[in-house]
């Protein structure tokens, strides 16, 4: 008997997903739970595993497509059963429909709009009637707007010599004038041609990302992928639009961590658990966040909001970009909790097994750059959050200390770069320094006992 891949629910906020790309084609045999396609939102990519074992009979939804929870993807048979179902029918069948793929267009929205998509509305001065949405019926989702941006882009291209004039283009096709080197080829500010003034092309009507261009000479087009314009519109948002960023670095000497370390990780690794530096830094960040409470806060129009809890975002680098997985509730684990939070979320990052609601409701960030080799950086804040620590990398340095008797010596200790990049609005240098002093002395005053 035929069985359907239904589009999952992927968290308790999280209502539709899109489909990153298939690992199967038709035709090809697929076990049970084996990872069947990835979904990608706007938080986390996911995997998704077949939910039955048999041959993928049909793909109804290509990759690149933005669905809603219960949408029928693909249909799983078995061997010598009959052909697939269409896409209405087999929709049918399930009670779940699509929405159509090219919507009418309207020339003055009034649908429900989210704020992202609000704001991006304001930021490129978009009529939201010109743009076919595929939510639920018919909403514009910020896919739809970023889809009709590249739509936009690429109609608003010079064509190719010999391909068709500047004269015989249409409006919305001719090339801006006055672009040079530093500036965008798109005119941003420019108010869309009204929906009446002409027929609209084919690209505007049902908006998807133009093909990749051939490699040239000159070199090749890389094509955003969900998360890497994600990262790109957050990091965007939260540097020039949101919050006024300051930096503060202090050295830390590692020298009772790294010793509290080799005296303790066969005792965590006896519980199935890899004692990593990290777990140190989340322990320090949080007597950090009691000891300044608003840098667990955020800031609201009518004060800062400061949270009870310190949920601590762990940044966890993968292929193709970013992703921050949160440690919940960190101030109520020791050591060992911490480690064993730490080594589970950032496997299952790795592995693309994470949900969405893990990378949400984080009220601090911790990023490790110092893995690839880098001394101190001041990274972007995580909205809506206040403050970002930054640990470099671990290496030996000449120090020149105070013995018992008030004298010098030379010693040569594992130290580290630490940054904390907060938002000014909330909090000024003597909170980022008091943060950072609190930090230092945690983990410079580590005890060799409790283990954790």
């Amino acid at each position: 008997m035929p069985t359907n891949v239904i589009m999952p629910q992927l968290g308790e906020s999280v209502v539709e997903g899109t489909v990153s790309r298939w690992l199967k084609q038709p035709g090809d045999r697929v076990q049970a739970f084996e990872p069947l396609l990835e979904i990608s939102t706007d938080k986390v990519d996911s995997e998704i595993p077949a939910p039955a074992e048999g041959v993928l009979l049909q793909i109804l939804v290509p990759a690149g497509e933005t669905v809603e929870r219960g949408t029928i993807l693909a249909i799983i048979t078995g061997d010598g059963e009959g052909a697939a179902p269409t896409a209405g029918s087999a929709a049918a069948s399930n009670g779940a429909s699509r929405p159509a793929a090219d919507p009418p267009a309207t020339g003055d929205y009034a649908g429900h709009v989210t704020p992202v998509v609000a704001r991006m509305a304001v930021e490129h001065r978009l009529d939201l009637g010109q743009i076919a949405g595929t939510g639920r019926d018919g909403r514009i989702t910020k896919k739809d707007v970023e889809r009709y941006l590249e739509a936009r882009l690429a109609a608003q291209t010079p064509p190719a010599a010999g391909i068709q004039t500047e004269a015989e283009a249409a409006p919305w096709e001719k090339p801006v004038e006055g672009a040079d080197l530093f500036k965008p080829t798109v005119d941003y500010s420019a108010e869309p041609a009204p929906a009446s003034a002409s027929p609209r092309p084919a690209v505007l009507a049902a908006p998807s990302a133009p093909a990749a261009p051939p490699p040239t000479a000159d070199g090749a087009l890389i094509r955003l992928s969900p998360m890497r314009r994600a990262i790109a519109d957050h990091m965007v948002r939260s540097k020039l639009h949101t919050s006024p960023h300051v930096t503060t670095v202090f050295e830390v000497d590692l020298s009772a961590v790294m010793a509290h370390r080799q005296a303790h990780k066969a005792e965590f690794a006896a519980q199935n658990v890899h004692l990593t530096l990290t777990a140190y830094f989340v322990a320090a960040a949080v007597e950090g966040l009691r000891a300044v409470p608003v840098l667990n806060g955020q800031w609201r129009d009518d004060g800062i909001f400061v949270h009870r809890e310190q949920h601590i975002g762990m940044a966890v680098a993968l292929d193709d970009g970013l992703i921050v997985p949160v440690i919940r509730r960190a101030g109520d684990l020791n050591l060992l909790g911490i480690a064993r939070a730490v080594g589970d979320l950032a496997g299952r990052a790795r592995a693309k097994a994470l949900q969405p609601d893990e990378v949400q409701g984080g009220t601090f960030t911790i990023t490790n750059h110092g893995v690839s080799g880098s001394l101190f950086a001041t990274p972007i804040i995580n909205q809506p959050q206040v403050g970002i620590l930054g640990v470099g990398v671990v290496e030996k340095r000449v120090k020149v200390l105070t013995d018992a008797h008030g004298g010098e010596l030379i010693a040569i200790r594992p130290c580290v770069y630490v940054s904390l990049t907060f938002d000014h609005r909330v909090a000024d240098g003597a909170a980022g320094d008091k943060f950072l002093n609190v930090v230092k002395n945690t983990l410079e005053n580590w005890s060799l006992t409790p283990a954790g």
